[in-house]
């Protein structure tokens, strides 16, 4: 039997977003394997010093598999794990004292207020990738993933959260040819399930509608997850795509071409079409209509350093 409890813990489930409660537990898994190391018996009842030492650790340690250490949104998205951690125990959270605020505010000094950045990929980067993909199905997945995501400025999570259904082709008539229209159920920006709409024109290089088409061909789907996880010998699963899928894909085929995999993740794509319809000289509004952006400004921080003088305002007087 349901009880008031179980309906009361799920609607505070709801509030949180489902990436920022796997983000929380990744961080929260984290701490705890800090505190075993540090023979901290309970970790809910570390002291702040434990958990500033922790956030240290995080910011300054090299991990395993980048050689490098957790970007400072990661760390304070660690911090906010501990914090959440704590609140629902209903004990005090350390994250508040003193001390871990200046070691979080220390930390930010030294590592900069400049976020980090991953690499953009534009349309040249995303057909040579694309090219890259064997004739195979587990290659037209990667192929159909890479321009969709691309062409649809899309999310890793809104990227593996499609459904067939969420997929319409529509026919050429005169005088337009094929376009495609993507319904994002939920997203960043609604996380209500209001749903939201966005056109993808069929292409000529990318061709993002081709190569769902050809997907959806050989794998036979034709309803359920759009992108699926697939066996070694190519057989395709029930199971969606997750999220951590895409960056590892996007770095294996950026690698391909002779791109750095660690300048790279699963958000490449989206900040490439941005850059590079920026660099098409497409209008704010249209880029915003594709990435459903709420504010020009956000939009605007997308626009990467390697078009900063493409007609820059001073070619005609400086």
């Amino acid at each position: 039997m349901t009880t008031d409890s179980d309906i009361h813990n799920l609607v505070l489930s709801s509030a949180v977003a489902p990436n920022t409660r796997l983000a929380y537990r990744k961080g929260w898994n984290c701490f705890t394997e800090y505190c075993r190391k540090e023979r901290v018996a309970d970790p809910l009842s570390a002291s702040p010093e434990t958990v500033a030492r922790f956030l240290l650790d995080c910011a300054t340690r090299p991990r395993s598999g980048s050689g490098l250490p957790l970007s400072m949104g990661t760390v304070f998205l660690y911090s906010s794990a501990v914090a959440k951690r704590f609140a629902d125990a209903n004990r005090p959270s350390p994250t508040h004292h003193p001390t871990v605020r200046a070691t979080l505010k220390g930390l930010s000094r030294l590592a900069g207020t400049a976020p980090r950045r991953v690499k953009a990929l534009r349309e040249g980067h995303v057909r040579a990738m694309i090219a890259q993909c064997p004739e195979t199905v587990i290659g037209m997945r990667d192929a159909a993933v890479l321009a969709l995501g691309f062409a649809g400025a899309l999310r890793r999570s809104e990227l593996c959260a499609l459904c067939v259904d969420d997929v319409a082709i529509i026919p050429p008539a005169r005088p337009h040819p094929r376009r495609m229209l993507l319904t994002i159920r939920r997203s960043k920006t609604d996380q209500t399930s209001r749903g939201q709409t966005i056109a993808v024109p069929e292409g000529k290089t990318v061709k993002p509608i081709d190569r769902v088409q050809a997907w959806l061909s050989v794998s036979g789907i034709t309803n359920g997850p759009l992108f699926r996880t697939m066996r070694r010998g190519g057989a395709v699963q029930e199971k969606p795509l997750h999220h951590s899928d895409v960056p590892r894909l996007v770095k294996r085929y950026g690698a391909l071409i002779g791109l750095d995999p660690r300048e790279l993740s699963g958000h490449s794509l989206r900040a490439g079409f941005v850059t590079s319809a920026a660099a098409h000289h497409a209008r704010l509004d249209k880029i915003m209509a594709v990435t459903r952006h709420t504010s020009p400004a956000t939009v605007m921080s997308y626009i990467r350093d390697a078009d900063a003088f493409c007609d820059h305002a001073g070619n005609a007087f400086l």
